[in-house]
């Protein structure tokens, strides 16, 4: 598994906001991706630091999303977003993730 992890910084008073956008349209999209397979975000004590951590199937899937429907995604968020998201990547190494996965499937 692969994933992408995404830091940044909410404007004051918009983290209700943005999690409606988000679970509204953004979880939507990602869950059409091919190789995509959670997401988590966490939120920082004052709603303005925020991680977003997605799970992949592979890197190759989370490129494939990272060119074709990120954009899209960053364009949805910006009136949420002050300054530029910071992304970064690695492979997972230890997940129950996929433990779960295969219990409940």
């Amino acid at each position: 598994m692969f994933a992408r992890n995404v830091t940044f910084h909410l404007k004051s008073n918009m983290l209700s906001d943005y999690t409606r956008a988000f679970e509204k349209d953004v979880l939507p999209l990602l869950r059409k991706q091919n190789g995509f397979k959670d997401e988590i975000t966490f939120c920082g004590q004052g709603g303005i630091d925020v991680t977003a951590i997605s799970i992949w199937e592979n890197k190759k899937d989370a490129d494939n999303y990272n060119t074709s429907t990120y954009p899209q995604v960053l364009k949805t968020l910006a009136r949420f977003i002050e300054g530029t998201p910071q992304v970064h990547t690695s492979d997972v190494v230890a997940s129950t993730l996929q433990q779960h996965q295969l219990v409940t499937a």
